[in-house]
């Protein structure tokens, strides 16, 4: 039996781009998602935490004021057999409210943050200073509660704006996927750098001092008074009441397209530029480079955004399996984006000795 054939021409024009689309075609082969650890796979910090700050799912810092017992965050499973889970998504970031005994207090908020960087902005290929250029952000979303929550995209350098929108009314224990296209505008400025581009800021409560006229849907100059438009205390005044998400994507174009899902060892390393944590130790064999002194440099792996913030647990040096008497391990080490040099010194040590620092629950923190 003969076999059909099909022209090179004909082939062509079946498989050209432009028959995708534009925008579509504009994101074949790229990293098209400019939100590291999107889909809560990495959390390097712990599974779980009530600091004010970064504590559970990498690239996710919490921000709360006011509040009487500090919300849980934690690295949550996506149920089975709900969407998102079908479409690959396995974890969450989730926070639970405290017991917020004294009410919602005019100060009070709680809100979670993501932070992009500059020049991953200014390098995207939108083109931020014409309203006629898009940019798109799209998540997964649930509440235990049936309320409106609002979301906004802030920008830092120059006169600071925030572009301020709404979840519509979420079904109680519901998954939801929200999609937003954003437009360009004059006043924002992006530099080609390690810095602050953009906050993006999902607030589950804002106090009364914290809100009031605000436009939707459209860039207006920064006023910490009105963050939002008023806002229910349903979710806020519930005991235990959760709030988790997922999917985060934000790329360039007026078009959400699927998730871009990465390998679990890409988001790991994408975000070891930010954070980096060794437990319970790290080691590493020394050898004095003169009498009484030596060093050893630490190499991050991949290099950081910036010098980070360098914590211990300990410092200890042994030789071979015994403590080293009148060992002295210097805070005084060397750091930057590259890595750290540690220094020891012991008294009566000569350049042919060799020992052990080791260095327990180290982490190294360059976040924005």
């Amino acid at each position: 039996m003969a076999l059909n054939t099909v022209s090179s021409e004909r082939l062509s024009t079946n498989v050209k781009t432009s028959n995708l689309g534009t925008e579509l075609s504009k994101k074949l082969g790229q990293n098209k998602n400019l939100i590291i650890n999107g889909a809560m796979q990495v959390a390097q910090r712990g599974t779980s935490s009530t600091a004010n700050t970064y504590g559970s799912v990498d690239r996710i810092r919490i921000s709360t004021t006011g509040t009487d017992a500090a919300p849980t965050h934690s690295q949550a499973d996506v149920v089975a057999g709900t969407t998102p889970y079908t479409l690959g998504f396995r974890k969450a970031f989730k926070v639970t409210n405290g017991n917020q005994t004294s009410g919602a207090g005019a100060d009070d908020a709680v809100s979670f943050v993501y932070t992009v960087e500059d020049q991953d902005l200014a390098t995207s290929g939108w083109n931020h200073k014409s309203s006629s250029s898009k940019i798109t952000i799209s998540f997964w979303v649930k509440s235990s509660v049936e309320q409106n929550f609002y979301f906004t995209i802030q920008s830092d350098n120059g006169s600071q704006y925030r572009y301020v929108m709404e979840t519509g009314t979420l079904t109680a224990d519901t998954w939801t996927k929200i999609t937003k296209t954003i437009p360009g505008n004059t006043n924002l400025v992006f530099n080609n750098d390690n810095g602050v581009g953009v906050f993006i800021v999902w607030s589950i409560f804002q106090g009364t001092n914290r809100t009031g006229t605000r436009p939707l849907n459209a860039w207006a100059a920064l006023d910490n008074t009105s963050r939002t438009p008023d806002m229910t205390s349903t979710w806020y005044t519930t005991n235990n009441a959760t709030f988790e998400i997922t999917g985060i994507q934000l790329e360039v174009g007026s078009v959400a397209t699927d998730f871009e899902h990465r390998s679990a060892e890409q988001e790991l390393q994408l975000c070891k530029r930010y954070f980096q944590a060794q437990r319970p130790y790290y080691n590493a064999a020394q050898y004095l480079i003169t009498n009484e002194i030596a060093s050893n440099t630490v190499f991050f792996n991949p290099e950081m955004r910036a010098t980070p913030t360098a914590t211990h647990g300990s410092l200890q040096c042994r030789e071979n399996t015994d403590s080293f008497a009148n060992v002295t391990v210097s805070s005084n080490y060397l750091l930057d984006s590259k890595g750290i040099n540690y220094v020891v010194t012991k008294t009566g040590a000569a350049t042919s000795d060799s020992f052990i620092i080791f260095v327990n629950n180290a982490t190294y923190d360059a976040e924005l």
